[in-house]
């Protein structure tokens, strides 16, 4: 007979040995977690266990389904009768065979978010509630809050706090919404996702016969990733675990990352004030990365106060130091990790499928994802979409592209109405048939309302008037104020920003970073003069004004080529709590500066930071052979460019795993610098730039295109001193390499570069 545990290292063979009792499982990053439990699951079968009283909780319904299949293949069909699944769907199941007992019937519905937000958003205007100040997306979260921490509606409307805080934020009807929210659920025989962890509470909770049968029935009881378990999650398995206690949870307290979803990793951390007599395993060999990220990530986690104590280790090669990159902004930034990207691909004849670049947020692609387009490498976006596909910035593109064009009806028809203005569904139906009856655009109807008598009323054709006037201010001031000022007021004038600030859907904030990211762009294509028109005839042509429809032409050559869906050789681009549980070759996280990793909003608080860390662990623990890091020295924030300071975690790899001489003295404190050029703003409206016109260099004439060769000294009238590292292309497609002392590496068209020559 096949010896299953001699497959395992010791630890692994030990921890899935020991199939009696509490047992704490903490698997360090690349330990062979699955693989363990996996083992452990066959073992307990091989040992007699009926499949039919072994349940096993995981967070997706994919790894349930992997790991599953890998226990059917170590023990036969049997493995098919585990009861493997994910929280949800796992009680999903139990309410429906107890149904009856909630008063449900056993087909009941399951609401998703946007069933929901659409019953919510018919008792708010069945309430006469103002929609602005009772936000759907806000209202749900309150109530999904209360249900994961088994509030029910009565005792919402009874604690004092609650509605203290309700009122506070002048909401104070949120407890009578919740009610008729859960009475119109009950009517409809209907349960939202917290209801399947609320509902199996109430029933364990109120019918000790059924959570005897359950006791009786799970006598072995498995979790996957405890340390990502939420309150509720907690006490259903600490309930069903009580009558046997044969519980092995499995986990790493230094890859808990989901606090923002209500994840409590006090829960791992305590196991053992449950389970005083838990059997605790570490396994604690990484069969993932070199041995030089392994000792990185030990000397990164080994910061954090709360924690289980473990020292990773790997037998596997020592590996190359980690590498940091250093942009002089965020632009520059993209493209050294792009450039590296394709010089390791080259040197070291890889697939771009084994290449990930992680960063903190979303807002962060736009730099990565504009370098990698210019240098034609395909990437694919996980977890988000790419930058110029995102709801927001599709519609601010939208206003946009109608300044430019008023008769690009997508994109009218995308924004006449939003923010809402009035201007209905059946009022748009009927300009658009009118549009369609006389083959004319949308604008067209528009602009001669009164003509085609569609029976719109005053008060809405007013409306419609006076966005089209918005739409042909803007467009008379198209060539005489450069792409960054319209842009802004155009945004202004839109209501876009006023919106998503007064409407509290949870997302909005990241919806306005993703704006002002996007006008950060727009700020970089106005200053930075190696972003020329293509069709520049001349120097001149090159200095005029660099107007929205210019900046506009570059987005869509960026956007138009869509990646084929099927290749899988691509770099994956991704933020770092996405990449959890996934691994590459090489791996580079971006955006390593304080105030953005860790994250502004964590400093001032330990526990907040610490998690931060975590999230840090993770990111680096993702790297197999190689991990990059990188920063810049500016990064466009609000419209301003400010100056950024290293991130503490950086400084927290110990010097011999970082490949970097003199790392503490690398940049500056902000204290330390010079009086910057841009003063950082806090808003997008306040944003006032002071313009810099550049000239001639006195003292030096620009040299001809053809006299400028590798190796020569120049001088650069805004980069200063550089050597010419690399020429390629003839006559006005020339294009130059160039080295700068203070700046680092440019790629310049000559024509329009205006290099002296060092004598």
């Amino acid at each position: 007979m096949r010896d299953l545990l001699s497959e395992l290292n010791e630890e692994q063979r030990n921890a899935a040995a020991c199939i009696s009792g509490p047992v704490m499982i903490i698997a360090g990053a690349g330990s062979g977690k699955t693989r363990t439990l996996t083992y452990r699951i066959a073992h307990l079968i091989e040992e007699g266990v009926d499949p039919f009283n072994i349940l096993a909780l995981t967070f997706t319904n994919k790894a349930a389904a992997e790991m599953k299949e890998r226990i059917i293949n170590l023990v036969g069909k049997e493995a098919r009768n585990i009861w493997m699944g994910t929280f949800h769907s796992i009680f999903a199941k139990i309410l429906r065979f107890e149904a009856d007992k909630l008063g449900y019937i056993s087909s009941f519905t399951i609401y998703d978010t946007d069933d929901s937000k659409s019953a919510i958003k018919q008792i708010i205007k069945s309430l006469n509630l103002d929609p602005k100040t009772y936000n759907v997306g806000y209202v749900l979260g309150r109530i999904s809050m209360a249900k994961s921490n088994l509030v029910s509606c009565e005792e919402y409307a009874n604690n004092a706090e609650i509605q203290q805080a309700d009122q506070a934020a002048r909401k104070p009807m949120i407890g009578e919404i919740y009610k008729l929210y859960n009475q119109r659920l009950r009517n409809s025989m209907a349960m939202d996702f917290d209801d399947l962890l609320y509902n199996m509470n109430v029933l364990l909770r109120d019918y000790p016969e059924v959570l005897l049968k359950y006791q009786e029935r799970f006598k072995h009881i498995l979790v996957d990733e405890y340390q990502d378990t939420n309150f509720s999650q907690y006490l259903i398995i600490k309930k069903m675990a009580a009558r046997y206690q044969n519980i092995c949870v499995v986990g790493d307290d230094a890859q808990s990352i989901y606090a923002f979803r209500g994840a409590n990793i006090q829960n791992i951390l305590n196991f053992k004030r449950d389970y005083p007599d838990v059997r605790l395993f570490k396994l604690e060999q990484n069969y993932r990365s070199t041995q030089n990220i392994v000792n990185a990530a030990n000397s990164i986690i080994s910061n954090n106060r709360d924690q289980i104590k473990k020292e990773i280790w790997t037998a596997n090669d020592v590996g190359n130091r980690i590498r940091l990159l250093n942009g002089a902004d965020e632009r520059e930034e993209g493209y050294m990790v792009a450039k590296s990207i394709n010089d390791t691909k080259d040197g070291e004849s890889v697939d771009y499928s084994n290449f990930a670049v992680l960063y903190r947020t979303n807002m962060q692609s736009r730099a990565i994802e504009e370098a990698l387009r210019k240098m034609r490498i395909p990437y694919k976006i996980f977890g988000g979409l790419s930058f110029y596909r995102r709801k927001e910035i599709k519609d601010v593109l939208a206003y946009l592209r109608l300044v430019i064009n008023n008769y690009d009806d997508e994109a009218l028809l995308r924004i006449i109405n939003y923010p809402a203005r009035g201007i209905g569904q059946t009022t748009l139906d009927r300009i658009r048939m009118a549009a369609s009856d006389n083959d004319i655009s949308v604008w067209t109807v528009i602009e001669n309302l009164p003509s085609f008598g569609l029976g719109i009323n005053t008060g809405t054709a007013n409306k419609i008037n006076d966005f089209m006037m918005m739409i042909k201010s803007a467009t008379s001031q198209l060539n005489t104020m450069n792409a960054y000022d319209l842009a802004k007021q155009i945004i202004m004038q839109s209501g876009i920003i006023r919106f998503l600030k007064e409407d509290e859907d949870p997302d909005n904030p990241n919806r306005i970073e993703n704006i002002e990211e996007l006008m950060n762009g727009i700020q970089e294509f106005c200053e930075k003069e190696d972003l020329i028109t293509p069709d520049a005839d001349d120097t001149q042509d090159a200095l005029q004004i660099k107007t929205l429809d210019l900046f506009l032409q570059q987005v869509l050559l960026l956007t138009d080529e869509e990646n084929d869906k099927e290749d899988p050789n691509k770099v994956s681009l991704m933020t770092i709590h996405a990449a959890k549980g996934l691994e590459f070759p090489y791996v580079y996280v971006v955006g390593m500066e304080e105030n953005l990793f860790p994250s502004a909003l964590s400093i001032s608080n330990r526990q907040e930071l610490e998690e931060e860390r975590r999230l840090f662990y993770v990111a680096v623990t993702r790297a197999e052979k190689m991990l990059t890091l990188s920063y810049a020295n500016t990064r466009y924030q609000y419209g301003s460019a400010s100056f950024q300071e290293l991130s503490r975690f950086v400084d927290e790899i110990e010097d011999r795993y970082i490949d970097i001489p003199l790392k503490k003295n690398l940049m500056p404190k902000v204290g330390d610098l010079p009086k910057p050029m841009f003063t950082k703003r806090k808003t997008l409206e306040s944003k006032t730039l002071k313009r810099v016109q550049h000239g001639p260099t006195a003292g030096n004439s620009p040299a001809e295109i053809n006299a400028i060769e590798v190796g020569m000294r120049v001088i650069h009238e805004k980069f200063g001193y550089g050597t010419v590292k690399h020429i390629e292309g003839v006559n006005n497609d020339r294009k130059a390499l160039v080295f700068f002392d203070n700046t680092g590496e440019k790629q310049l068209l000559l024509r329009f570069a205006k290099l002296s020559i060092v004598q």
